[in-house]
């Protein structure tokens, strides 16, 4: 008999309660479309999250337990619920050139499925999937015969998907190619006349700009300003919220708190319109997150302190190169505050996690913050981290020098 899994059976529980997914919401205090998420397994339950949906649907613990069932799921079960196994672009054109109006459809669609398997895999998993969809969209776009509007909606397709492959060409630390694949974005975009994937193109060009130790706050700006006031609140949110790290980095206070301002403020802002997929992850754990990591950055850990430890609590160990980024920045800011100890366990906790996952990254903000604590290499919490880190398997292989988190380069991070 197959187990029933976390989704199936709060699906099946709130059809016998009589509850609709908004009134379930109600209850939880969860958004439906958060809900609707868990029901269909595109996002997994945290351990807090599963209690509350518990207690709302009276599972006497049968969900809870799923949910703590489901944090072992291996990463190939990833990639089959997110639909890889599904037909490539290329079979669209199987019977004829002519590309039907619903297409563009059915690969936004594909992409928001695989979208998700960055919440659980590295680039280093995940580069070469999302490689094939931009190479295999894009011959459909050049072999394909298509009417006009089927045309603009094929490249925003190839647009969100050339941001996916850039990501994760950065996030296993291959800068060139990320780049690469952040312009083919752009000029999709610019074709395509969406200005707001054009801006978030542009927001992921300014990262890749202080990954390599440029300057991207100016790059930064101009997406808010490209996406101006029309576009939804989410992607207007995510824009702020990614100018605003890149002006701490900078060390620009003034504008950061600004960008941050305008960013918490439109997180709360809802209209009519629906908020393109790219901007799902896109909330109020998020808003705090950046907060906290601009707060460190620009050595306020009084403040970034409090927010990062509330984010953290809704993180799971699913998400574990998300989580271990994240607790490395806290680590930073406990230093900050001469919390030795403290941060040493935080950074220990970043370590463990950090094993194994798919991204540069992680292992770059670990070697950073142990640069940082060398000066007080002579307390044991310093020298069993130290010893951890050196028993740890060896980090995935990068395809240049220049990578966030090296000595001429210490304070550069990511986008989700």
């Amino acid at each position: 008999m197959t187990e029933v899994s976390f989704s199936e059976r709060m699906r099946q529980l709130r059809g016998q309660r009589g509850l609709s997914l908004r009134e379930l919401a109600k209850q939880t205090y969860y958004g439906k479309s958060y809900l609707h998420e868990l029901e269909t397994g595109a996002k997994p339950p945290t351990a807090h999250v599963a209690r509350h949906v518990d207690d709302a649907l009276h599972a006497g613990g049968e969900l809870s337990a799923l949910a703590a069932t489901r944090q072992g799921i291996r990463r190939r079960v990833f990639v089959a619920a997110a639909g890889v196994t599904a037909a490539l672009p290329q079979t669209l054109l199987a019977h004829g050139r002519h590309v039907g109006s619903g297409t563009p459809g059915q690969l936004a669609e594909r992409t928001a499925r695989l979208r998700r398997l960055d919440n659980y895999l590295g680039g280093a998993d995940t580069r070469q999937i999302y490689a094939a969809e931009v190479e295999t969209t894009t011959r459909l776009i050049q072999n394909g015969v298509y009417a006009e509007r089927t045309g603009r909606r094929l490249l925003a397709v190839l647009a969100e998907q050339a941001q996916l492959a850039g990501w994760a060409a950065f996030d296993a630390g291959d800068h060139p190619d990320a780049d690469g694949k952040f312009r083919i974005s752009l000029a999709a975009a610019r074709e395509a006349d969406d200005n707001a994937l054009m801006a978030n193109a542009m927001a992921f060009l300014a990262y890749q700009q202080l990954a390599t130790g440029r300057r991207g706050a100016d790059v930064a700006s101009a997406a808010c300003e490209a996406a101006g006031t029309t576009a939804t609140p989410r992607v207007r949110t995510l824009l702020h919220l990614r100018a605003a790290w890149a002006s701490a980095v900078a060390g620009d206070a003034p504008a950061a708190d600004r960008h941050l301002g305008t960013g918490t403020t439109l997180l709360a802002e809802h209209d009519n319109r629906p908020e393109p997929d790219w901007v799902y992850w896109v909330d109020g754990t998020e808003g705090e997150i950046m907060t906290g990591r601009c707060q460190t950055v620009l050595h306020r850990p009084l403040r970034a302190i409090p927010v990062l430890e509330r984010a953290l609590a809704t993180f799971c160990d699913t998400q574990a190169r998300d989580k271990a980024l994240y607790l490395s920045w806290l680590a930073d800011a406990y230093l900050d505050a001469n919390e030795i100890e403290q941060a040493c366990q935080t950074a220990t906790s970043a370590v463990r996690l950090a094993s194994g996952v798919g991204s540069v990254r992680p292992q770059q903000r670990i070697d950073a913050f142990l640069r940082r604590v060398e000066p007080h290499a002579g307390l044991p919490c310093v020298a069993d981290l130290r010893a951890l880190v050196a028993a740890m398997p060896p980090r995935p292989r990068r395809n240049d020098s220049t990578t966030p988190g090296t000595p001429s380069n210490p304070a550069r991070s990511e986008p989700h």
